[in-house]
């Protein structure tokens, strides 16, 4: 009998420790990306973090690339003023529509509202519209998978062909010329884009039509429209991809650069080839300027920069928001958390994250637009 009590309280204990443990995995980060970096728990300062009336929960779509930095920020962000954040990840043209719609908080997209977004963004803010309020920066990686070539290097137009389909072998003479010394395999190059609409799309191939117009003359946007390639949803999809695919090379964010998966390093006529890097991304972004109107903080990035040590492939999240006419139960928590992101302890996450802060200048405002919002 004193054995079975015993037995019997093992168990109890053991059933209240289960549920401990779950009781703090559902505090923590939803972070099931492939991405590297500082985990949210051991960074950023939770207590600083100012919740005024924040409560309930809020439902929120969009860019997959700075999910890693969401799922951090959605962390401590919860920890200090316990609310739910619920962030889905698919995609900015998914986020745009849904936000449009009426259907959430804020979305995130890395691309601008186009005007006939904003348009329909004025039948869901009641008296206003969308903005940009941009939170994130980044190089958007070229990530490859190539056995035996630990260091690559790529330009413009070599890219350009590889994507276009126009490239089809890895000891291609074009890339072999910029990487004199390598050993490169007669191997078929497996390139991959986004099935969804991306705003990671629409950024790459800005930068392939500033850099190299003559070799990629489709017209850009959201959807992938070049020939041929294989695709794949979200960049944890494409980098999925490429970690399991010898010969190939896809891109996305620099946080799914790991386990297997190296960056591209670009030639693009500055003193030294540029790999991806918090550090050369913020100098790509600081060239930026502010082309929105109003409380819109839209930005446009140099991606023809031969600057030295700027990254030309780089991206800039927004997280959109309705400047007027926000739900009156969601704002106190929108305008908390966005407050949080664009704090000093906020920005301060994403280079652990592998992403890069945005400029001092260009922050300032998005805090001052944060605090007018209604």
């Amino acid at each position: 009998m004193k054995l079975q009590r015993m037995n019997r309280r093992a168990i109890a204990l053991g059933a209240i420790a289960a549920s401990s443990a779950l009781v703090l995995t559902a505090c923590g980060s939803d972070d099931t990306s492939s991405g590297g970096g500082a985990s949210a728990s051991s960074t950023g300062n939770a207590s600083s973090i100012k919740c005024d009336n924040a409560k309930g929960q809020l439902l929120s779509d969009g860019s997959s690339a700075q999910k890693n930095a969401i799922d951090a920020w959605v962390a401590q962000f919860s920890k200090a003023c316990g609310v739910q954040i619920n962030y889905k990840a698919g995609g900015s043209g998914a986020g745009v529509t849904s936000f449009t719609q009426g259907q959430l908080a804020f979305a995130g997209s890395d691309s601008a509202l186009k005007p006939e977004e904003v348009t329909a963004s004025k039948k869901v803010c009641t008296g206003g519209q969308g903005i940009d309020l941009p939170m994130v920066g980044g190089p958007i990686a070229l990530g490859y998978n190539l056995s035996g070539v630990d260091n690559l290097v790529l330009d413009a137009p070599t890219i350009a062909k590889i994507f276009d389909s126009k490239i089809t072998k890895w000891n291609d003479p074009a890339i072999a010329a910029l990487n004199k010394g390598v050993k490169l395999p007669d191997l078929k190059i497996q390139a991959f884009h986004r099935s969804d609409e991306s705003g990671s799309t629409d950024n790459f191939t800005k930068y392939l039509k500033a850099a190299t117009p003559t070799n990629w003359t489709y017209s850009g946007g959201k959807a992938w429209q070049a020939k041929g390639g294989q695709s794949a949803a979200q960049s944890s999809g494409v980098a999925a991809q490429v970690k399991q695919t010898n010969g190939a090379i896809g891109y996305f964010e620099l946080s799914y650069v790991a386990d297997g998966v190296k960056a591209v390093s670009i030639n693009t006529g500055a003193s030294a080839p540029v790999a991806p890097s918090s550090d050369s991304a913020t100098k790509a972004i600081a060239d930026a300027k502010v082309v929105g109107v109003g409380k819109d903080l839209s930005l446009k990035l140099n991606y023809a920069t031969k600057a030295d040590g700027a990254y030309p492939i780089t991206l800039v999240t927004y997280e959109i928001v309705c400047d007027k006419g926000n739900k009156a139960d969601t704002l106190p928590a929108t305008k908390a958390f966005l407050r949080y992101i664009a704090s000093e302890d906020g920005q301060g996450l994403l280079p652990n994250l592998k992403y890069a802060p945005i400029p001092a200048d260009i922050n300032a405002k998005v805090r001052t637009t944060i605090e007018g919002l209604s």
